[in-house]
């Protein structure tokens, strides 16, 4: 179909992978679980833009260009990495106020969780090693005898949007749940706000030492 190869497994793997936790939809979570469903689903149109901008780049050999040009990777893998630390840093210190009863529980600290469909674009396009991933994973479920090749690449990155809208939308709909139990209780929303920073410093240092191998 539209020159995909084993779709079903293509499906599954898919699944699996979007379920990894990951910087995208830890801060669609976090979003929803501070400001609501509405900022939520503003996040997560963030990620699918910013999934399916890598999705075409990887189409368009840009795996090979960030092979071919190391420098490139470098500068880009510094971007990414720096701009995820300081989500981490800021999500920490707005943890710290809240614990400490500088602002209330449902506030949302204007440099962490603001404007989420422009911060989960960032958090999408810095990261050369979901280029890689796009074009390591997907090669894999292309017929190179199929003579419309952008149509395959269509069809597969349909199928992982459908995926993380799905599973997104599920994260969503489960943080604005939590913003209730937030609002209530002050320190367990630090708490969680502080963890959600330190996993943001991870991701961070992860990409920081990243390679194209």
């Amino acid at each position: 179909m539209l020159g995909i190869t084993d779709l079903g497994t293509y499906v599954l793997g898919t699944i699996a992978i979007v379920l990894l936790p990951g910087p995208n939809s830890l801060f669609v979570l976090s979003v929803a679980a501070r400001r609501g469903v509405r900022p939520g689903y503003a996040g997560a149109c963030g990620v699918f833009l910013g999934d399916a901008i890598l999705m075409l780049l990887a189409a368009l050999g840009a795996a090979s260009l960030l092979k071919a040009v190391p420098a490139l990777f470098l500068v880009i893998k510094v971007v990414g990495a720096t701009y995820l630390g300081w989500l981490g840093v800021q999500l920490l210190i707005g943890a710290w106020r809240r614990w400490r009863g500088q602002v209330s529980a449902d506030t949302t600290a204007a440099l962490d969780l603001s404007q989420p469909f422009r911060k989960a674009l960032f958090i999408s396009l810095l990261n050369p090693k979901a280029i890689l991933f796009f074009v390591s994973f997907f090669i894999q479920f292309v017929d190179p005898a199929y003579p419309q090749p952008a149509l395959t690449f269509l069809g597969l990155g349909l199928i992982a949007q459908t995926c993380s809208a799905v599973y997104l939308s599920v994260l969503i709909f489960a943080g604005a749940r939590l913003s209730a139990a937030f609002a209530a209780r002050r320190r367990t929303a630090s708490l969680a706000a502080s963890g959600v920073g330190a996993l943001f410093l991870g991701f961070g240092a992860k990409l920081a030492t990243a390679s194209i191998g």
